[in-house]
């Protein structure tokens, strides 16, 4: 037996030096590397123009993470001690009273509405979606429309809108359960976020706040705990650079312990929402590298990107490149590109075609008529700079 298990944990090992070796680091590889695991599906690596989106799978996991995700796969724990603990030590890294991780920001809302309109009764929990005796009314103010509206109503919640501070007092009732704020919404809505934590708090209501996007300065991790959020999102897999497939649900410690029986491996609403012992401890060695990494530095490469891609367009008539920072959600340096497509006879459309076919496919946003909003962020190597000689051949023809 002994043997046996030497020889299995010898070959393991030796399998990992060999996959290390030949795997060249993810910072030096770019959309031009060779993939010959991409190649062998027929699917072609692309330059990254839009940022931490989930279609284009986030961003890439640095070697920090994916050494304890590599590791955390070679044995067995108990999954609900691995997730408290890890939880655990994200709290104290955030500064929050609670965290745990989750598959995702969108189950993250999913698990922590079911943790409020349970309010921690496991026979709530269990009978979730039904509404009998569930305190199933969720408020959220207009403008704070996230498209994840599904998350919520998973569970059974029904989503009640309002517009200023006075509808949202006069909203609350004996059925709510919960008031949902997207952090990325306040400009566009009448109600600020002091507003919903005093108004909803008079009433004893708990307020999630989405901030899936928004961990940029990283000061923003431990802001909304301590400005009175109940519970708090983030995406594991965009500016932290976890795995793609995790998120952080940070909070009061009884919705967070609510929380925990609302996913996988327990059963009931949210079973298929399972986190894998790798996902928990390549987020936690995410959160550790965030915490530590020189932003300072990583902001003047971003600066000179965007400077690269306006350089590049200065001799593009007609054509507008300037720099801009996101108020809010993916607070990083972008070039925004402008024109008038009538005098150009070019439209926006035509140009993001024309950049999804060059070689390699190049993904920008197209906020509008004569307008590319292009993020540098996940950009690696001379991308930036192949982006630009691209928009210039594209304008200048």
């Amino acid at each position: 037996m002994k043997t046996s298990r030497r020889r299995l944990l010898q070959a393991s090992a030796a399998a990992s030096v060999a996959v290390a070796s030949a795997a060249p680091a993810a910072s030096s590889l770019t959309a031009n590397s060779t993939s010959s695991l991409y190649a062998s599906l027929g699917v072609k690596p692309v330059i990254n123009g839009v940022g931490v989106v989930t279609v284009l799978g986030g961003s890439i996991m640095p070697p920090e993470v994916i050494k304890a995700m590599e590791e955390a796969s070679h044995f067995f724990i108990p999954i609900p001690e691995l997730e408290r603990k890890v939880g655990a030590r994200i709290a104290e890294l955030l500064q929050a009273p609670a965290a745990m991780v989750t598959c995702g920001a969108a189950s993250a809302i999913t698990v922590g509405t079911a943790a409020c309109l349970s309010q921690g009764d496991p026979a709530k929990l269990r009978q979730l979606p039904k509404r009998d005796g569930i305190k199933y009314e969720v408020i959220q103010p207009r403008g704070h429309q996230s498209g994840y509206e599904h998350q919520m109503e998973l569970v059974g919640a029904k989503i009640i809108t309002v517009e200023t501070p006075e509808e949202m007092d006069a909203a609350i009732n004996e059925r709510t359960g919960m008031v949902f704020y997207l952090n990325k919404g306040e400009p566009h809505g009448k109600i600020s976020r002091a507003d919903v934590l005093r108004i909803a708090h008079a009433k004893g209501v708990p307020v999630m706040n989405d901030c899936a996007s928004d961990a940029v300065p990283k000061e923003n991790l431990w802001k909304y705990t301590k400005m009175g959020f109940d519970l708090v999102i983030f995406s594991g897999g965009k500016a932290l650079r976890g795995p793609q497939a995790s998120g952080l649900l940070l909070g009061r410690k009884d919705l967070i312990e609510a929380s925990y029986p609302a996913m996988s491996p327990f059963g009931g609403i949210g079973r298929g929402m399972k986190v894998g012992k790798e996902e928990c401890c390549g987020l936690l060695a995410a959160v550790e590298r965030y915490l530590k990494v020189d932003h300072d530095a990583e902001w003047k490469v971003l600066e000179g990107r965007v400077a690269s891609i306006r350089t590049a367009l200065k001799s593009a008539k007609g054509v507008q490149a300037e720099h801009y920072i996101q108020p809010i959600q993916n607070q990083v340096p972008h070039v925004t590109v402008k024109w008038d497509e009538a005098a150009l006879k070019l439209t926006s459309q035509q140009v993001t075609e024309k950049l999804l076919a060059s070689n390699p496919p190049i993904h920008v946003q197209r906020p509008g008529q004569g307008e590319l909003l292009i993020s540098v962020w996940m950009m690696r190597g001379n991308e930036h700079e192949i982006v630009g000689r691209r928009l210039k051949e594209i304008f200048s023809a």
